[in-house]
């Protein structure tokens, strides 16, 4: 089954500039078509994120060490508002939810990326005990998150 990490690109100024009542009309038919993807077992995980004023950039700087940038990011225009982790049997169907998403919203603008999978690579390039050890430490990961 194929994943994808789906990102919606967004202005963030939309929503600052939103009146409660289209958010509060937004956040519901959201909820409905997440709804929707979690019955068909499409969604598997995903959030909205919080405004660039809030946010910090972390690049490797030349010496070697962490260069951090507060936000908010006023030259970038556009930034990920919120990402979804979606599994459908094919890139088309994957699509077609992500459609509805956007219809849901009114319109906007979606990446989807696929999420590499063990399977993904060959058997000499991701032996069978990598493939693995892989799943152990996601498993791993799960169970501690949940702790």
């Amino acid at each position: 089954m194929a994943r994808f990490i789906v990102q919606l690109i967004g202005d963030e100024s939309v929503m600052e500039d939103a009146s409660p009542e289209f958010v509060e009309q937004m956040v519901s038919e959201m909820n409905a078509y997440n709804e929707e993807l979690e019955k068909a077992g499409v969604m598997t995980g995903g959030d909205g994120l919080g405004p660039s004023s809030v946010s910090k950039t972390l690049r490797y700087g030349e010496d070697g060490k962490a260069v951090v940038t507060d936000g908010p990011f006023t030259e970038s225009k556009e930034l990920i508002a919120s990402y979804a982790i979606l599994q459908a049997d094919s890139k088309e169907k994957l699509v077609e939810w992500t459609t509805r998403f956007l219809e849901v919203l009114g319109g906007g603008e979606c990446e989807l990326r696929p999420i590499f999978e063990p399977t993904d690579f060959s058997e000499d390039v991701f032996p069978p005990e990598e493939a693995a050890r892989e799943e152990a430490t996601r498993e791993r990961m799960k169970a501690n998150a949940r702790a």
